[in-house]
């Protein structure tokens, strides 16, 4: 599907890690690591049991994957009427398709994959060749199959649970019933084989678990789970005869096959039905997950014989009502969600992922109670507000909830709920508290104070250090109706409320006096200040947006075009754009300085919150009965799109959410495909011919060519230490004026060179850069000879200017050339620095040959005429803009 927003692409979604689906257990022997498996919607995640850590994450499929298991080195996931094998958990290898209706069950059997589906059909696949080995149709008001399992040691055999309790045994390799078992009168939902041969545990809808040994057909034990239908079954095979079952309400019992009683409870061990369970063999671990989004591994140490959680990965177990970025660095999305708990979502890596708790009256009595019994818990954060400054000192998140006048404090780096519940004391022992429902908060940029606004028109300060009210804004209230908004400007100077009746006042902050009213077209419905620009974004009932500028206190844009009501706002980290979410399912892109809508889009759920990272990395955004939190990228840090207003008649289209796994084939082809159609400009070399225009190669490239000695002297590695030869009994002597001196072995070994010595400098060849020279002095075209001055090093450079000369190889001609090449370039203007290099160069190392030569002297004589009057403009503008920089830091206004 191609992108519809030329802004924004799918990036990923965060905060999934499992659903109702039950979990698959490999383990992988080269590594010695258990493996779990776990559906999260189109794709599945792979965690290792060690750490829980997030090993790999599928292709995304075309449908909701409905079952999963594994085998020795395969995953199989089943996705409507077709099955996929991936390997590596990733790479989709085997493709089975054939039935014609959803596939329910799945289970491998050796080199073969057992499928059935919701008709009752059942398959045997071998799996290198994707063919049906063997069909069976069973009559879905006799049989209909609820359950499969093969019994260890019956070769060939599957034995099926159905919806009407009955059980069979089939012969796979024949397609024969062996044996029908009467059953018990109650659905089978789950079956488990045993550690012992023959025996099969078996869980009914009623509640009944029978220890069954099938070879005989007789019940060695019955249980009654109380909570109603088994979910799922478990054995221990660790040395201890427990078996584990998993209940609709969440609770797990452990039942004592010995003692034939119950063992121990565990309740709320999930929240929602448990969907998977597995116990690791040889090892006290068992591995759970639920509908509720968490994937819990249990640890069988309590005296009691019961189990602890001992690593666990959770996300919102109902849908987010806000999101918002904490910090600077757009790492941490925080998220208030429908089930009272505040969690912090990392951009970066699934690890750093944290809960800061459920919100509760009273945690320690929370913590005895158990969450489903937890009569303290406070209803879900509909408004919270975050600042990283002072946040290692005290607490700062401030947040209030549905329904409740008293506001909570929590704190992000301990990652618990504050100890402070803020309510005014006029609330407390007056009837302006009757009723009251704190609807908006924020913080200012200090992290010093937190302002609330309440549903009686009332806006309170309080300080996040002592949880002491300050003082209220207004008299006797700051708003005839509800308070929807409150903010305050990053220097404490100002305080911006609006309320229901459609004004937006703005108030001193600390003397609290009214500033100013604004009276809007409709009531408010929320506001989102941007704090470096001073723009307040003013979502109105009337479905549109004012944007007001607080220095100059008017309205600067009104932009209009949702048609249901806006569920939240937020401004691009620059103030330029303003993204708007409305429940009209759209997404829509404003550009501030044009006052047109750059960019629009539908999604398939509603959004009811987003937020722009700090960084203009990622735009996150919350969705109608949807548990995730999903990030979209910004393509135009990356990429070049060209944003031009959309028509009045412009009709968006739909967009898939992000997921898990993100394809962006198409959406690139489609973005490609966008910007050819871009002109894109581009800056010719040299603006005009009276301009100084450089080359912009970078400095190592001609900075240092008149250091290139010393560097190399400094750069000479140290000789290592030499063994001192020993002296000769007889020192050699000559005789000198001042008397004699020793002769070293150096002066004695010395030739003198002779006048007939052949130098071996004029018998080298030219260099390419030599001829290219001596050709371009013929054609007084010097382009070729400074694209490969531009290719070489400071060294290659230095080797070929010392052998311009006669000395090094050269020619007097050579060098008259090389000047001639220097004049060109300052006279065109153009590389303006590689000419000074290149000449400073040239004298350094010829300069005393020049001056005895008259004819080089005539040739520098011409290039100094050039060269002065480029330095004489450069100098001229210099002074300019010095004088104007000097003038305007001393000027007083």
């Amino acid at each position: 599907m191609s992108s519809s927003s030329l802004i924004f692409v799918g990036y990923r979604a965060l905060g999934f890690v499992s659903n109702s689906v039950p979990l698959a257990i490999r383990y992988e022997p080269k590594k010695r690591e258990h493996y779990v498996v776990t559906s999260v919607g189109r794709a599945f995640h792979t965690y290792n049991v060690s750490k829980l850590g997030l090993v790999s994450i599928s292709n995304l499929q075309d449908d909701e994957i409905t079952n999963l298991t594994v085998d020795g080195y395969l995953v199989f996931a089943a996705s409507g009427k077709t099955i996929r094998a991936f390997l590596h958990s990733k790479e989709v290898i085997y493709t089975y398709d054939g039935h014609q209706e959803d596939v329910a069950l799945l289970l491998p059997f050796g080199k073969h994959l057992i499928s059935i589906d919701e008709g009752s059909n059942f398959k045997l696949w071998d799996i290198k060749t994707q063919e049906i080995y063997m069909e069976l149709t069973f009559n879905t008001e006799y049989f209909e199959v609820t359950a499969i399992v093969h019994p260890c040691t019956y070769m060939n055999k599957v034995l099926l649970g159905s919806q009407k309790g009955y059980l069979q045994l089939w012969n796979v390799k024949t397609g024969k019933l062996l044996h029908t078992f009467s059953g018990w009168g109650s659905a089978i939902t789950a079956l488990e084989q045993a550690p012992a041969i023959d025996v099969v545990a078996i869980g009914q809808s009623s509640g009944d678990i029978h220890i069954h040994n099938i070879k005989f057909d007789e019940t060695l034990m019955k249980f009654t789970q109380e909570w109603g239908p088994v979910t799922a079954l478990s054995f221990r095979t660790d040395g201890h005869p427990i078996l584990a079952s998993g209940s609709t309400i969440g609770h797990i019992a452990l039942w004592n096959l010995e003692e034939k009683r119950l063992a121990c409870q565990m309740r709320d061990a999930h929240k929602t039905t448990i969907a998977g369970m597995k116990c690791l063999p040889s090892e006290p671990l068992m591995v759970t997950s639920a509908g509720d989004n968490s994937l819990k591994v249990w640890i069988f140490d309590l005296p009691d014989g019961g189990a602890r959680v001992l690593r666990h990965r959770e996300g919102h177990s109902a849908p987010p009502n806000k999101i918002r970025f904490h910090g600077n660095n757009s790492e941490a999305v925080l998220s208030a969600g429908q089930d009272s708990v505040l969690r912090s979502f990392s951009t970066v890596h699934d690890s750093l992922n944290k809960s800061l708790g459920r919100a509760s009256m009273n945690k320690s009595i929370s913590k005895k109670q158990g969450l489903k019994l937890d009569e303290y818990m406070m209803p879900p954060i509909t408004d919270f507000a975050s600042e990283v400054t002072r946040e290692s000192d005290w607490d700062n998140v401030i947040a209030c909830h549905r329904g409740l006048t008293v506001t909570t404090t929590w704190s992000y780096q301990r990652s618990t709920m504050g100890k402070y519940k803020l309510l005014p004391e006029r609330f407390k022992n007056s009837e302006h508290g009757v009723g009251a429902v704190a609807l908006v908060v924020t913080m200012t940029s200090c992290g010093n104070f937190c302002l609330i606004g309440y549903s009686s028109g009332h806006v309170e300060k309080f300080n996040m250090q002592s949880g002491l009210h300050r003082e209220g804004y207004g008299t006797p209230k700051a708003h005839s109706a509800a308070v929807r908004g409150v903010a305050v400007d990053s220097l404490n100077q100002v305080t911006v409320s609006a309320g229901g009746e459609g004004k937006v006042k703005i108030w001193r902050f600390r003397a609290k006096n009214l500033l100013d009213t604004i009276k809007l077209a409709a009531g408010v419905s929320s506001v989102n200040l941007h704090r470096e620009s001073s723009m307040l974004a003013v979502a109105l009932d009337d479905f549109s947006i004012a944007v007001v500028d607080i220095d100059t206190r008017r309205v600067v844009r009104t932009f209009t075009g949702h048609s249901s009501r806006i569920t939240d706002m937020s401004f691009s980290p620059d103030g330029r754009w303003l993204v708007t979410a409305s429940m009209d399912a759209s997404l829509r892109t404003w550009d501030l300085p044009s006052g047109n809508l750059i960019d629009c889009f539908l999604l398939d759920a509603a959004c009811i919150s987003l937020c722009m990272s700090p960084s203009g990395e990622f735009l996150a955004t919350a969705h109608v009965d949807d548990l995730g939190v999903y990030l979209w990228s910004n393509c135009t840090l990356y990429s070049l799109v060209s944003l031009r207003p959309l028509p009045a008649d412009f009709k968006p289209t739909y967009m898939e959410l992000p997921s898990i796994f993100q394809a962006r084939g198409e959406e690139n082809e489609e973005r490609e495909m966008v910007s050819d159609e871009i002109v894109v400009y581009k800056s010719p070399t040299q603006l005009a011919d009276e301009l100084v225009t450089l080359s912009l190669l970078p400095e190592s490239r001609w900075k240092n060519l008149t250091n290139l000695d010393l560097i190399k002297r400094r750069n000479k590695p140290k000789e290592p230490p030499k063994v001192l030869k020993s002296a000769p009994f007889f020192l050699p002597t000559v005789g000198t004026l001042e008397g004699f001196k020793f002769v070293t072995d150096t002066e004695s070994t010395n030739v003198k060179k002779t006048s007939s010595s052949v130098n071996l400098h004029k018998l080298r060849q030219l260099s390419p850069f030599s001829m290219s020279l001596k050709m371009a002095a013929e054609s007084s075209s010097y382009e070729e000879v400074l694209g490969k001055l531009k290719l070489m090093g400071p060294s290659a450079i230095d080797v070929e200017i010392r052998c311009l000369s006669p000395e090094g190889g050269g020619s007097m001609d050579l060098m008259v050339n090389f000047l001639h090449f220097i004049k060109y370039i300052l006279e065109k203007n153009k590389d303006f620095e590689l000419a000074q290099a290149y000449l400073s160069l040239f004298l350094n190392i010829h300069g005393d040959f020049i001056a005895s030569d008259s004819m080089l002297r005539v040739e520098i004589d011409k290039i100094a005429q050039p060269q002065s009057a480029a330095w004489t403009s450069l100098q001229k503008a210099f002074h300019e803009t010095m004088c104007l920089i000097s003038y305007l830091k001393n000027a007083t206004v």
